[in-house]
């Protein structure tokens, strides 16, 4: 598993694919592994919370779903249009994979149809949930170690 840095920045508000990483890496993000899910909340302090989450290299994206009155959507949420700072960690013994970005959050049927879809791929069909919402993160750097 190698590091990458997209071409994103934080001024940057499309998807940009992913370069650079390799397959090991891509690899270890298709398999089941649960996450981490890190979000500031608004006096600065870090909530960090177990998530299943997705990872598209093409797109430059990386997807949890959640409750729209969870605490870390109100942390993205409350970043405002600009978005929220996270990273995203998941580890299997020596191995690691974090993918840090920036956040939004997506309430609209098509967004969380396409993020409940992809999770569906990676860990099993999410149970239906009328207020679930997706923290959508622009990928703008790659840790890792195999």
């Amino acid at each position: 598993m190698t590091t990458g840095t997209t071409a994103a920045t934080a001024a940057t508000a499309a998807a940009t694919p992913v370069a650079g990483l390799d397959e090991a890496y891509l690899a270890f993000w298709r398999e089941y592994h649960l996450c981490t899910l890190t979000t500031l909340r608004p006096d600065g302090s870090p909530h960090v919370v177990a998530v299943g989450a997705t990872f598209d290299p093409e797109t430059g994206l990386a997807r949890v779903i959640t409750n729209r009155h969870s605490r870390k959507a109100r942390n993205v949420r409350a970043a405002g249009e600009a978005g929220a700072r996270v990273a995203i960690c998941q580890l299997e013994g020596r191995r690691w994979a974090t993918l840090e970005g920036i956040a939004v959050l997506r309430d609209d049927p098509a967004s969380v149809a396409d993020a409940e879809r992809r999770y569906a791929e990676r860990y099993r069909v999410p149970t239906p949930n009328p207020d679930r919402v997706v923290i959508e993160v622009r990928v703008t750097r790659t840790l890792g170690r195999g």
